[in-house]
């Protein structure tokens, strides 16, 4: 049926029934439903709803934005920030943005801020499908390592305004998982003439001037750590959240690697990071999974090293400020409900993520995709980027294997440590020397 004969047909309808007893918007919402329209809730389809959503710019995609006005009528108005802006704007702006996606490490400072609200499951249609690796810690009923701030830390709040996470399951979740992921080293293979099997390489005097490290002090000096511990030089008792006196042995040895000239670059943006590896100034780095992709797509050689010591493992998820309400809140659970729909899942998928909730994912998937980069297993067919450039040729097998075994293989979470403040201090005195 065409959507503007039937919605005109329903209105008519409702004019007709609205002196019987029934509210002619519950008939008409009933009735538009009935009728088959495509599309979400008919209170969309006569009101321009935009909602703005911060984020950085990994998740921020164009094609996601069209899709789900195609589907909804609403719009998406992208704010792109870096990582540490986020945080900001939620504690100091919460009425600057009407949905946000960021990161569960940095909850241990959003929370106690009181800004968000807490994500009501039963809004959410499909929270009991959300991935056990987030809100249990496991993959395939076993325990995976859970230093720093493994998302089941922070998963729930004691009520929906808390300002307080609860040990236990309950109704409301800090935020709804959007994409995650377990973070290794990029390499340059075809410019480094050995294995690279640990994350010791990459403070590795062999590699002096073609290394370079993440700048968010919060995540850098997590793959630091790991380096440093991979070298025999610190035992932490827990990389995500060092003790003073920990943190002051991973700056000092930082610190000295710079002055010998090991790194080439510090990298704060996605793009940055592309360049680097694609110009061949840097061979081994810190790296996301969609940086290491992109730099394929461009014909390049690159890989997201598998190491022996495991992974640094992040996810994030979508928040809600306390002050939303009415249509704008409807349209943020909707937006959150058409994300684990499945079309969103798989688009990130083919950029190398994992979605909070993959058994919708892989309906929008054809079997070899699946196959390729959930079981991994090698690929039937060419592997494709979400853009349709080339990725993999046929035959090729995903970096680190399956699922289970890359998220089985996590060693520590994106944390955000008691001695922040003071790691800030000293990562900063690093940077500057």
């Amino acid at each position: 049926m065409n959507d503007d004969k039937a919605v005109a047909r329903v209105q008519q309808a409702g004019e007709e029934t609205a002196g019987k007893g029934i509210s002619r918007r519950t008939f008409i919402k009933g009735a538009v439903a009935a009728a088959g329209i495509a599309g979400f809730p008919y209170v969309h389809a006569q009101e321009k709803i935009t909602l703005r959503y911060l984020g950085t710019a990994v998740n921020q995609s164009a094609d996601i934005a069209k899709k789900f006005k195609e589907d909804t009528r609403i719009e998406i108005q992208y704010v792109a920030v870096t990582t540490d802006d986020v945080t900001k704007r939620i504690i100091t702006q919460p009425n600057s943005f009407d949905i946000v996606d960021t990161e569960y490490f940095s909850l241990k400072k959003l929370i106690p801020a009181g800004t968000l609200a807490g994500m009501d499951t039963k809004r959410i249609k499909l929270a009991d499908k959300i991935t056990p690796v987030l809100t249990k810690g496991e993959v395939d009923g076993k325990k995976i390592g859970d230093q720093g701030t493994a998302p089941k830390k922070v998963m729930f709040l004691k009520g929906a305004r808390s300002t307080e996470f609860s040990a236990t399951p309950t109704e409301w979740m800090t935020l709804i998982p959007t994409t995650y992921n377990a973070d290794t080293l990029g390499i340059r293979p075809d410019l480094i003439p050995r294995p690279v099997t640990t994350w010791a390489d990459l403070l590795n005097p062999q590699f002096k001037g073609k290394a370079a490290l993440l700048n968010i002090p919060a995540i850098g000096i997590m793959d630091a750590a790991m380096a440093i511990e991979a070298m025999g030089h610190v035992k932490y008792g827990d990389k995500g959240n060092m003790t003073k006196a920990e943190i002051d042995q991973t700056i000092k040895i930082l610190i000295e690697a710079k002055r010998a000239g090991q790194f080439r670059a510090f990298w704060r943006d996605f793009n940055e990071s592309v360049n680097l590896m694609a110009s061949g100034e840097v061979v081994i780095q810190s790296m996301w999974s969609p940086a290491v992709t992109k730099v394929r797509t461009m014909g390049i050689a690159c890989k997201f090293q598998p190491l022996k010591e495991g992974y640094r493992s992040w996810a994030s998820g979508f928040g809600i400020p306390r002050s939303l309400q009415g249509k704008k809140l409807d349209a943020a659970y909707e937006f959150v409900n058409w994300f684990q729909d499945g079309w969103a899942g798989a688009y990130l998928m083919r950029q190398g993520y994992y979605p909070g909730v993959t058994e919708t994912a892989r309906t929008h998937m054809q079997a070899y995709e699946w196959d390729y980069w959930m079981e991994g297993k090698p690929a039937a067919q060419d592997i494709k980027a979400p853009d349709g450039q080339l990725l993999e040729k046929a035959g090729a097998t995903r970096d680190g294997g399956s699922y289970s075994q890359r998220m089985g293989s996590i060693a520590c979470w994106n944390a955000v440590m008691d001695e922040n403040i003071y790691m800030v201090q000293k990562w900063n005195e690093f940077i500057a020397a």
